[in-house]
């Protein structure tokens, strides 16, 4: 795709005062996608260092070969091995909790969303059945879902799929996105909840602002460089994070677009934090297997537009109507994502299948060089070898 030149236009503001003033600076496509890759892909660092920058990491139950929160972690912790995130989640001062989507949070991004009021009402049976549950979790101090089940004996529901749930864990889900509990740890998989209480939450409209605006600089912060469209679905996207504040969402987006930097690249504006230049980055020539999830492949529609085709994750689609896979890995070779990989382990050996986007990899020898070497980096992360 051409890349046209933008004017660049950066916003800088101080205890809500916005101060503009406009750059002559070319912005290309190019450079977009090069940033997009470089500033997500940070060194690695520690485990809590890189949480703390992410903010938010999507989880996935899939394994194939490792779940999504331990793919989209193994480029930005050092040393990280699938399951570090489980193993240490109590000592790491995360939570699972819903903002964009549902995964883990830091406890500062969980604060921001806490109390969530807002949610659909309960009756007044069902808001005893859980007073009487928070009453229960708190004498025990922690519960696993069978321990509730087992003493309350709650039955069974039609989740959302259409299929039977226990009531039980129906019930703790609700209690869990409301805030009344929150994820102690993980049994074989399996949430163990404690109770939890939050800070009371705001009460005049400018402290409601601030807090909005700063779960809306978690979501740049995140996914820059946004597509203005992709802007507005995330910020949209709040709406599960705060629903007592969806209403005020609009005006956050307004406030938004006048603090951040933007663009107008090839017909669209481009959106990202105001102190940074996206023509300094530099993308390290070396090849990665990303999470779907990963944010430098999360927003489908800026995928299209950096990368020239349609990714699709497909782990819900028939088999017969697959493409790339069931559990597909975008392949990044430097700033490109040119093809996809489906991995999987049998006999301890780690099995590759890999796709390209133009029917063929690419020729230079250093490409298999670092791709053999990413495939190291999967076995070591896996414990392969």
């Amino acid at each position: 795709m051409a890349s046209n030149t933008g004017s660049f236009k950066s916003a800088q503001g101080q205890k809500g005062l916005i101060a503009r003033f406009d750059l002559e600076m070319p912005v290309t496509l190019d450079d977009l996608r090069r940033y997009a890759v470089a500033r997500s892909l940070f060194a690695p660092t520690t485990l809590k260092r890189a949480l703390q920058k992410l903010g938010f990491v999507q989880a996935d139950p899939i394994r194939a070969p490792a779940r999504a929160q331990d793919l989209t972690l193994r480029h930005r912790a050092k040393n990280y091995r699938v399951g570090d995130l489980e193993r240490r989640y109590a000592a790491l001062g995360i939570a699972e909790d819903f903002f964009v989507n549902y995964g883990f949070v830091t406890a500062d991004l969980q604060a921001l969303m806490h109390p969530r009021t807002g949610v659909s009402r309960w009756s007044p049976a069902r808001k005893a059945r859980a007073q009487a549950l928070l009453e229960f979790v708190r004498e025990r101090g922690s519960v696993h879902p069978r321990e509730v089940d087992a003493h309350f004996s709650h039955g069974s529901v039609t989740n959302y799929w259409g299929g039977s749930s226990s009531a039980t864990t129906h019930l703790l889900d609700a209690m869990h996105y409301r805030g009344l509990l929150r994820v102690a740890r993980r049994d074989a998989g399996v949430r163990v909840y404690t109770a939890h209480d939050h800070a009371p939450a705001p009460l005049n409209a400018a402290a409601r602002r601030e807090r909005i605006d700063r779960l809306v600089d978690v979501v740049v912060d995140k996914y820059a460089p946004l597509p203005a469209l992709s802007l507005s679905a995330l910020v949209r996207r709040l709406r599960y994070a705060v629903p007592q504040w969806r209403r005020e969402l609009p005006s956050a987006l307004v406030r938004a677009r006048e603090r951040l930097a933007h663009a107008r690249v090839d017909g669209g504006d481009w959106y990202w934090p105001a102190d940074e230049d996206p023509a300094a980055a530099d993308p390290q020539s070396v090849v990665r297997f990303l999470a779907p999830f990963d944010p430098v492949v999360w927003d489908r529609r800026r995928f299209e537009l950096f990368w020239g085709w349609a990714y699709r994750f497909e782990a819900y689609t028939p088999a017969s109507k697959r493409k790339l896979g069931y559990y597909a890995l975008p392949l990044l070779w430097r700033d490109r994502v040119i093809g996809w990989g489906n991995l999987a382990v049998g006999d301890g050996a780690l099995h590759a299948d890999i796709g390209y986007a133009s029917a063929s990899a690419p020729r230079e020898p250093r490409f298999k060089r670092e791709l053999e070497a990413e495939l190291e980096r999967v076995r070591t992360f896996l414990r392969l070898s």
